[in-house]
């Protein structure tokens, strides 16, 4: 394995994933007080400084005026060009204030600021600027004397954050879940995709695959996609083989018939007619109804080669509605038929038609008096329902009736049930139309089969 391989696994990209984005958010909440302060404190410039300096001087001069309360009050009239006042504190070397009895808290926050520091500073407060000690001796005495000042500097942007603390631990929350969400839209993308075409297989899209943007992830989702689409494509083409093997062996199976029935024919016309014959001949016609059966089932299964039309729905299906109408009559029941003239679809005819009539024969067969079909648009999709007025079918067999060879047990005798290949041919018409089909018992009873079929197919 190689290094970019092992880099690409699923478990290194959600280990740096969650351990970047906790990292980045950390990072920026934990360096905000170092940027603010890097900002806030700078080291006493040479204009502070010598401001610093002459109000020192004259008390240095004159070390009585320390001790003058007018001349200290003076001290604080200072402007500088912009008229803004200077404020001065002159402490003595036990860190008293000389010339004020009020001072302010940014003012004692700084003493604690300076003192840690060990050097003259300046620090920008959010409305003032406070800079000192400039150390000098006035009578053998040490002071010290600081400067403030109102002024508000612009902040960069980013201390924002830092003076609104609440909002900025919601804001890295939102950012923490966008780029969590992100990595789960990245992780979830290709499995939803997969998800896809395992449920496209499981209704019987052979040709379903997964997306190849999905297989070229190098990870252990491609891998599994790419898996998915090797199994898929075993699947399939043990499908077609089994298909195409139905079909060649009832296509072979026909030969041997004919000859039969040739044998058969010919035993008739030399008057050797006896009962025997006659079931032979009777069981020789349900074989080639079978083999009939199984051959149309492998074409529309594997072989289809119609072409795909634009057309009415009332059109294609006007033969065998005429059909069906008549065999109802027969049987002295009545088939309703509701099929708006203004519904049109791409489909295949033959075996759209094929799939309609198994339908409709069934629910004739099976109908006490009333058949109805009714077809409308919903959507972009055409629904066509068919219904009967007879017993329906017990529920767990409702699923298995379109499987090739199932017949509920109360239609094993073949008088009624055939061979179980009827609605198995209905649904691979159905699939090859790209839509699906479904029964349903209904109340108080009868059986009701929905054909979906979408307007344009792909």
């Amino acid at each position: 394995m190689t290094f970019l391989s092992s880099i690409n696994r699923l478990f290194v990209k959600l280990l740096l994933g969650f351990w970047l984005c906790s990292s980045l958010i950390i990072a920026f909440v934990a360096i905000l007080p170092f940027l603010q302060q890097s900002h806030d404190q700078l080291p006493l410039s040479d204009k502070q400084t010598q401001l610093l300096k002459r109000a020192a001087k004259h008390f240095i001069e004159e070390p009585s005026l320390l001790e003058d309360e007018q001349a200290l009050r003076r001290l604080n009239r200072h402007r500088n060009r912009d008229g803004k006042s200077f404020k001065f504190y002159i402490l003595d070397e036990q860190s008293r204030v000389l010339n004020t009895n009020k001072v302010p808290r940014t003012f004692r926050e700084f003493l604690l600021i300076s003192e840690d520091n060990g050097a003259p500073i300046s620090h920008q407060f959010r409305t003032e600027l406070i800079f000192g000690p400039y150390e000098f001796i006035a009578g053998e005495k040490p002071y010290r004397v600081y400067a403030r000042i109102s002024d508000n500097h612009p902040r960069p942007w980013f201390f924002f954050f830092s003076d609104n603390k609440l909002l900025t631990a919601i804001i890295a929350m939102l950012m923490s879940g966008l780029l969590c969400g992100l990595l789960a839209w990245n992780l979830g993308k290709p499995l939803r995709s997969l998800k896809q075409s395992s449920n496209a297989l499981a209704r019987g899209d052979l040709s379903s695959r997964v997306e190849t943007s999905v297989v070229k992830r190098g990870d252990e989702i491609g891998e599994l996609a790419q898996a998915f689409n090797t199994m898929a494509e075993s699947i399939e083409t043990m499908m077609n083989n089994q298909q195409r093997l139905m079909g060649d062996i009832s296509h072979e199976l026909r030969t041997p018939l004919t000859r039969l029935q040739l044998s058969l024919a010919l035993a008739r016309k030399k008057d050797q007619s006896s009962p025997d014959i006659e079931r032979i001949g009777y069981e020789a016609e349900q074989l080639e109804a079978l083999i009939s059966e199984l051959l149309t089932l492998s074409r529309v299964t594997i072989s289809n080669t119609e072409n795909k039309v634009h057309l009415e729905l009332a059109e294609s299906l006007s033969h065998i509605l005429d059909d069906a109408e008549f065999e109802a009559e027969q049987q002295q029941k009545r088939l309703d038929i509701e099929i708006p003239e203004t519904i049109s679809l791409d489909h295949y005819p033959k075996s759209l038609s094929r799939a309609i009539e198994n339908v409709l024969r069934n629910a004739i067969r099976y109908a006490e008096s009333v058949i109805s079909i009714t077809a409308e648009q919903v959507q972009d999709r055409v629904v066509i329902t068919i219904d009967d007025d007879g017993q329906g079918i017990d529920e767990a067999d409702l699923e298995e009736i379109f499987k090739p060879f199932y017949r509920p047990d109360d239609a094993r005798d073949r008088e009624s049930g055939g061979w179980g290949l009827g609605l198995a041919i209905t649904q691979a018409a159905i699939k090859l139309n790209q839509g699906n089909i479904e029964a349903k018992n209904i109340s108080p009873h009868g059986l009701s089969v929905v054909i979906s079929l979408p307007k344009t197919m792909q």
